[in-house]
């Protein structure tokens, strides 16, 4: 009789193990990111992700368990032989994420190694289509050339690529060399240009300047030229002016009473006037009237003034 109850107290203990063991199996806490794929008997039945899920015992298992947080994976260096036929390793860095568990789990085996090698692949086919040179220059472009490859084939695997970077580019010392002599002549070449260009430039501006400079002086005598012709204009014209003003004058004055003979005696003392100018020691003067004969000279301008 002792040995009932502790008969009774092992297949209850063991009863109670198959319990939580069962219930543990039903149970099924998702974290935060991650997709369960469950199976019943073998077969697909659903996705479950983050949360608190119950399974049914026995028949349900899960099968796969993804990640679905973005990885970056290494792409290992390859060789490539770029289209001017230099061979070049290059290595890279991929980065994705699961979209499509099921896709995942049924769609390829093993899609982060089948991932890596079309990335692999795809490097070589975009480089062999351009030259060494190139490769470094359009690394965007082969970066996205790689993207769009890769992400187009792993779409069926529930993959979706979102970058790819390449780290290196190892060219072999040979090829280093002669691109470094390149590189110096390309920056001598560039130097010699500059240099060139510069002083073209220079001579450009000079002649530019000397142009300009003759522009202005002649620009200026012009303008003197200019000046100085309305200045001779309106000189005449205020002689001409003061001419006609004297005329006028005069003419007003011999209308008057005794302006004849103050004409007369004007004439008379210019004519004198001039004699005196013309009558020194070293000259010689041929009189073409009598001066001492005052009455005819007279007469003779009075004749004239009456004419």
């Amino acid at each position: 009789m002792s040995d009932f109850p502790i008969l009774l107290w092992i297949l209850g203990s063991l009863l109670a193990g198959v319990v939580l063991f069962t219930l543990s199996r039903m149970i099924k806490i998702v974290p935060a990111k991650t997709a369960m794929v469950i199976e019943r008997l073998g077969k697909y039945v659903r996705t479950i992700e983050a949360g608190f899920h119950v399974l049914a015992p026995i028949v349900d298992k899960v099968r796969y368990k993804h990640n679905l947080k973005e990885r970056a994976i290494d792409v290992p260096v390859q060789p490539c032989i770029t289209k001017d036929n230099i061979r070049v390793e290059v290595d890279g860095i991929l980065y994705l994420r699961v979209v499509d568990p099921k896709k995942a789990s049924y769609g390829i085996n093993k899609f982060l190694f089948a991932t890596r090698l079309l990335a692999q692949t795809t490097m070589r086919s975009v480089i062999g289509k351009l030259d060494m040179d190139k490769t470094f220059e359009e690394r965007d472009q082969i970066n996205a050339h790689v993207v769009k490859a890769v992400d187009e084939a792993s779409d069926p695997w529930g993959v979706k690529v979102t970058r790819y970077e390449i780290k290196n580019i190892t060219v072999p010392r040979d090829i280093i060399s002669v691109m470094e002599v390149q590189m110096e002549a390309e920056r001598v070449k560039r130097a010699v240009i500059a240099t060139s260009e510069g002083e073209m430039q220079a001579r450009i501006n000079y002649s530019m300047g000397v142009k300009q400079e003759a522009i202005l002086k002649s620009e200026g005598e012009k303008q003197r030229l200019i000046n100085e012709a309305e200045g001779k204009a309106k000189e005449i014209e205020a002689i001409a002016h003061a001419t006609a003003f004297g005329i006028s004058k005069v003419a007003d004055s011999l209308q008057e009473k005794g302006g004849d003979d103050a004409v007369t005696l004007r004439i008379a003392e210019e004519y004198i006037s001039r004699l005196k100018n013309l009558a020194k020691a070293s000259t010689k003067v041929i009189l073409p009237l009598d001066i001492g004969d005052m009455n005819s000279f007279v007469n003779m301008i009075q004749k004239m003034l009456a004419q």
